[in-house]
């Protein structure tokens, strides 16, 4: 298993769609190469290997067992709201077992995932929407612990068609992206660089939910339908099965095809959400809340949200080695949606240098037009947030295939306008260092 595939578990959406059909591929790949976790202490692609072969003998046997830790130091050097310097980490532990290869039936494939955070992240320190340190917000953002993100099971009923039950994490394989994509740890940091922030409002990152997972070609690489229902109240520490209700369910829809433009890999996503749940609205009205002591409240929130990727240099076809460009585009009511629009560009790369094959790279920009909060009152309207954009920059040395180390730049113009004390937020500059482990 090469570091790309085995990190790729651990990478925002579709209902887990596919995060079941990159599991499949990873197992697979991993069993066809025979001894993936094999090798020296500088080559193999596990830190602790194959625990003397018990590993790789599980994985031929359709149970892999994986743990990545993620540490960051990071501070925001100029600008933001202050300027401070904060250590944090992420470990993930997950459990995938194939039940054709474990001699059981065909078509069957259970996720089990265990994640945690410790520390602190500067995320509050930018006044900006977007984390400059997703991988410190998941599972439970500004607060120590360990939770279930992900507990459940796929079936396919046949070549073309699959279904999926069971608590689900939105964030780790969906909206797939070859460049940017993930839950902070492998490419960006920056949240609004691996996820398109309109999805955020109607999709929990950690929800029960089911679904339909639809292969027009039987390759998962080559095209992919999905069609699923989730809670629109979700969280990773939480069963969930106490929010379920009929008025507070989101139904999804995706699809994604791979393109061969100019000889060369690339995809093209598009998709809907719809939540009928009833959000807190965007606009206030000061006498409603004094009298009432309640906030206005918006009922049903939709988006539509769309990303490519396109290589422009491939060392070898479908290697997922080479330079190329993505981008993103998000639309949505804007209220209660706080992204009313949202963009973003960029380039990547991966093993570029035949002497570097797993060093990666990445430069990005994005921009949010957000919906304002608005407080109305007598003497006028008052508004607390503007759009915001950000521009972020990485490159990963890798010191070996399970050890890799990423400086990171990110500016950003944050939305929020003033602290609480009036005083107005600055641009913020931020320095980081993270340091990925594949034990």
């Amino acid at each position: 298993m090469s570091r790309t595939q085995s990190v790729s578990l651990f990478g925002f959406f579709s209902g887990g769609m596919f995060a079941v059909l990159a599991v499949l591929s990873v197992a697979s790949g991993a069993v066809a190469e025979g001894k993936p976790y094999a090798g020296d202490f500088l080559s193999r692609s596990t830190l602790t290997g194959d625990w003397g072969g018990v590993r790789d003998d599980l994985a031929a046997k359709g149970v892999t067992f994986d743990v990545n830790v993620i540490q960051t130091e990071q501070g925001v050097v100029g600008g933001g709201k202050n300027s401070s310097w904060e250590y944090g980490g992420r470990g993930d532990l997950t459990l995938l077992m194939d039940t054709g290869k474990m001699g059981l039936w065909p078509g069957g494939f259970l996720t089990a995932e265990l994640e945690g955070n410790w520390g602190h992240a500067v995320n509050g320190y930018t006044g900006a929407l977007m984390p400059v340190d997703s991988a410190q917000i998941y599972s439970i953002p500004a607060q120590d612990g360990v939770a279930l993100p992900a507990l459940n099971f796929a079936q396919f009923l046949s070549e073309y068609f699959g279904v999926v039950v069971g608590k689900l994490d939105t964030i780790a394989n969906g909206d797939l992206n070859e460049f940017a994509h993930g839950k902070g740890g492998t490419q960006f940091m920056n949240l609004a660089l691996n996820v398109n922030p309109v999805l955020l409002t109607t999709c929990p990152y950690s929800t029960l939910g089911a679904g339909m997972i639809i292969l027009p070609t039987k390759d998962p690489k080559e095209s992919m339908v999905n069609l699923s229902v989730l809670s629109s109240t979700g969280f990773a520490n939480t069963t969930g099965f106490t929010d379920i209700s009929a008025n507070n369910m989101t139904i999804v829809g995706q699809a994604r095809v791979r393109t061969d433009f100019f000889g060369l890999t690339g995809h093209q996503l598009v998709g809907y959400s719809y939540s009928n749940k009833e959000f807190t609205s965007l606009d206030q009205r000061l006498r409603f809340l004094i009298e009432t002591r309640e906030a206005l409240k918006a009922k049903g929130s939709w988006s539509f949200f769309y990303n490519f990727d396109q290589y422009l240099y491939e060392a070898r076809k479908g290697s997922g080695k080479g330079v190329g460009i993505f981008g993103r585009f998000g639309a949505s009511d804007g209220n209660p949606n706080p992204s009313n629009y949202f963009f973003s560009l960029g380039m990547g790369g991966n093993g570029v240098a035949a002497s570097r094959p797993h060093d990666r790279f990445g430069i990005g920009w994005y921009y949010i037009d957000v919906s304002n909060l608005a407080i109305k009152g007598p003497l006028g309207t008052r508004e607390f947030l503007r759009d915001e954009q950000g521009f972020e920059a990485y490159y990963t040395v890798a010191l070996t295939p399970w050890a890799l180390l990423s400086p990171n730049f990110q500016f950003v113009h944050p939305a929020q306008k003033n602290t609480l004390g009036g005083k107005g937020v600055n641009n913020a500059t931020v320095l980081g260092l993270r340091l990925e482990m594949a034990l």
